[in-house]
């Protein structure tokens, strides 16, 4: 795949102090990459070189071909992005919002604000005032105003904020959408990690100004070991077990259940050695992991982990 927005060790330093170390990944088109970190890890800092709000210490940040230091107009041109919430015209119709905003850049036709309406969903309700929209609706607003220019990156710093559950899937379901019938590179921004896990195809993790490690969302949660809950009528007997002939196994007993983390080729050589010392197994269950998770686990992994 075409890979649209690419850091390549992207550094910011503040006051001698380094607050972007070394940052580098790429996201590529039509995909949705999620953007996680602790607060204070730097997203915010980072989302700000990207959009031109910061300037870049070290290294470089290119979209679509364009680089941002040396050609910051073709670069910028070619992304969309709102923080937080968007800032609209309430005492305007939603129409009147989008022909304002369309005058901010060259060749956006009322043929294309037309489009951008059906694209987000708004047919319906784009000549009703701006005050009478949900909140759901303003954030689908936002995204069409930033989609009127034809970007190829869209970022969106907490695009759920806010919400109630039926807006949050609103706004997931049309950012998948988004991204896969226009081909465009959506970043996201979130602290509901439940959310990202639903709504992205990778995500990349930073932390204390460093990049942590960028996977598929599946891949990232599973890692390279899988929690089994094994059932069994002498839980306790299998445990002593486990830790005699493998004390490396991290494992837990729970209401006459054992859990332990192993890698799929771990799982038959553990099941041999149980029944080999006259413990029945009624049943060997994967624990499912979720993206909250495996994020603490990292976080923790590499310093402290702070709230997200």
């Amino acid at each position: 795949m075409k890979t649209v927005l690419e850091l390549k060790n992207v550094s910011k330093v503040i006051k001698g102090k380094k607050i972007i170390d070394s940052l580098s990944f790429g996201v590529h088109e039509g995909e949705v990459f999620g953007f996680l970190g602790p607060n204070g890890a730097g997203k915010t800092t980072t989302i700000r070189m990207i959009v031109g709000l910061m300037g870049i210490t070290e290294g470089d940040i290119v979209v679509n071909g364009n680089s941002v230091k040396s050609n910051f107009e073709g670069a910028i041109r070619e992304i969309g992005a709102i923080v937080e919430n968007p800032e609209l015209y309430k005492f305007l119709s939603g129409y009147k919002n989008l022909q304002h905003f369309a005058r901010m850049h060259k060749g956006v036709t009322e043929e294309r604000i037309k489009e951008v309406v059906e694209l987000v969903g708004l047919t319906d309700r784009i000549n009703d005032k701006v005050k009478t929209y949900s909140l759901g609706m303003r954030q689908r607003l936002g995204i069409a105003q930033c989609l009127l220019h034809n970007p190829k990156v869209l970022i969106l710093d907490e695009p759920t904020n806010g919400l109630d559950p039926a807006g949050i899937r609103e706004i997931r379901d049309y950012i998948r959408r988004l991204a896969a019938e226009s081909g465009m590179a959506v970043i996201v921004s979130s602290h509901l990690l439940s959310e990202m896990e639903m709504m992205c195809d990778r995500i990349g993790i930073i932390q204390k100004g460093k990049l942590v490690d960028v996977q598929q969302v599946q891949e990232f949660v599973q890692g390279n070991e899988q929690v089994y809950q094994l059932e069994t009528g002498e839980a306790e007997k299998a445990s002593k077990v486990v830790s005699e002939i493998y004390p490396d196994l991290p494992h837990q007993v729970n209401a006459g259940k054992m859990q332990i983390a192993l890698t799929k080729e771990q799982v038959p050589q553990l099941i041999s050695t149980l029944v080999q010392h006259n413990i029945d197994i009624y049943s060997v269950i994967p624990v499912a992991k979720t993206l909250e998770d495996r994020f603490l686990e990292i976080t923790n992994e590499k310093g402290e982990a702070i709230n997200v």
